[in-house]
Formats: C-alpha cells, sequence, structure tokens
C-alpha cells in the first residue's frame, strides 16, 4: 500500500502545470538566428498548406495551417500496446520485469484515456531572444500523436522516482489516463522508425531527433543547455536547430525551448 501510494503522488505531478519562466538565451556554437535559413519570417503561405515535415504525424487526428501557425489535434492515445490499456482492449499486453535503464517495472495505478490535444506550433521557428522554460504536461507531441514531457515527474521533482513505472515501450498515463513520454518513445526507435529519426516537434517548432546521429549515441556533450544542436538532417536538408533524445537527464529538452514556444489545450 505504502509503495502504490508513493507512485500516486510522483505520477500526479505529471498532470499537473507551471508557469514558466524567461531567461537570456544562450548562444550555442551552432545555433540559429531569427530570419537564418531555418526559418526567417513568419510571412503567411498558403492557408490550406502543412509543410510536408509536419504531416508526417502519423498520429494526428487533423493538421491544419494558417501560414503562420500550424495546429494539430490528436487523442494522445498511443497506436502501439501497453499494460496500462484496459485488459479488454485489443492494445492491451502484459508486461513484467526490466523497463527504462534496467529498472524492475512497477506498475503505477492509471489507466489509458484518449483525450483531445491542440497543438499550436509555428510553421516557422526561429530561435527566441529569451528562453521560455517548459512547463509540466505536453510540450510537444511525437509522430505517433503521444505528447511528450519534461524533465520532471512534478514541480522540481526528478522524474528517476517514476522510472519504474514505464511500461514496454517507456511511457505511462498520468491520473486521468493522460499516456506520455518523459524519455525515449521506443516503439517509434525501434519498430516505426529507428533511433537516427525524426521523432516529433516540441511546441516552438523545432524538430526532435532520437538519440543517435550518424550511428553513433548522442551525448549531452554534444547538445548545448537546451539540448540541442544544428546541421542539416533528411527533413531539413538546409540545416536547422533541433533536439536530441538522449539517456541522460534531460531526456528531450533542456532548460527551455529554444525558439518561442506554441500553445497546447489538453
Amino acid at each position: 500500500m505504502k509503495k502504490a501510494f508513493v507512485f500516486l503522488i510522483l505520477c500526479l505531478g505529471c498532470s499537473k502545470s507551471s508557469d514558466p519562466g524567461t531567461s537570456t538565451i544562450p548562444t550555442p556554437s551552432t545555433g540559429v538566428t531569427p530570419g537564418g535559413s531555418t526559418g526567417g519570417t513568419t510571412t503567411p503561405s498558403t492557408a490550406s498548406e502543412v509543410p510536408s515535415h509536419f504531416k508526417l504525424i502519423y498520429g494526428a487526428t487533423k493538421i491544419t495551417s494558417d501560414g503562420t501557425y500550424v495546429t494539430i489535434e490528436a487523442t494522445g492515445a498511443p497506436d502501439h500496446k501497453s499494460v496500462y490499456y484496459a485488459t479488454n482492449s485489443s492494445l492491451y499486453e502484459t508486461f513484467s520485469g526490466k523497463t527504462y535503464n534496467g529498472l524492475n517495472f512497477a506498475k503505477n495505478p492509471n489507466s489509458i484515456s484518449s483525450g483531445l490535444y491542440t497543438f499550436k506550433i509555428p510553421v516557422k521557428p526561429v530561435a527566441a531572444t529569451k528562453v521560455t522554460a517548459t512547463s509540466l504536461g505536453a510540450i510537444g507531441i511525437s509522430l505517433n500523436g503521444v505528447p511528450f514531457y519534461n524533465q520532471y515527474a512534478g514541480p522540481n521533482q526528478p522524474l528517476t522516482g517514476e522510472m519504474t513505472s514505464f511500461d514496454q515501450y517507456y511511457g505511462h498515463p498520468a491520473p486521468g489516463g493522460k499516456y506520455h513520454y518523459h524519455v525515449e518513445p521506443l516503439y517509434l526507435t525501434t519498430v516505426k522508425k529507428d533511433k537516427m529519426a525524426l521523432l516529433g516537434f516540441l511546441l516552438d517548432g523545432f524538430p526532435v531527433y532520437g538519440p543517435w546521429e550518424n550511428g553513433k549515441a548522442v551525448t549531452n556533450a554534444n547538445l548545448d543547455v537546451l539540448h540541442g544542436h544544428t546541421h542539416a538532417t533528411t527533413e531539413f536538408p538546409a540545416g536547422i536547430y533541433h533536439y536530441h533524445i538522449t539517456q541522460e537527464d534531460p531526456y528531450i529538452n533542456g532548460n527551455g525551448f529554444y525558439g518561442t514556444p506554441g500553445t497546447v489545450s489538453q
């Protein structure tokens, strides 16, 4: 009983929100400047035009664009199996043994439920002059429509306390059933895509890539304080600032967004 109570307290933090702070943006060694090749101005394009890279979010139920922002709707429920689905669901799969970082799995008391997320993300992201801190809750969207969360289990609470509750694909639901990834979305990096692939986007419009690059594991030492760097990728041959998922804290994102974040309702 005591163990279940601890899990409930830790997982409750996933569903709370906090006000983002601001600070002066760092200058990464390979940073993108406003108006550079990764975005330039936000002059609206054709209202119905959705950039091809956003169309890769196959888990979205609807994607539209007004030329300045792309609006992405999704249920947030994963398309892969999980021990957190109801036992009568076709996506239910029992799981025990080892989870993230070799930890012994311990199921939290929550179950997956479909929701309605609406992400409003800049079509042409540019570097911000001030860093906006990530808040608890959704900070971006993965290709299968599952939200990315930051590196905290709750306000200033380390994620390590709830890693044991990550399922077979390294996600878990918060109270209310909101499933999400804090770390590598294993289904995308091993089943749908690979460890070097584009995995989604944060709210500022900059892409998130897997934990490998050029066949090697990415470490925090390869990235700036916001957990990214700039160079050409398959989807952005002209070069773009992008985040990488790593095995080390902060896992997906560092001390805030590189660009100015859009919004999410959830």
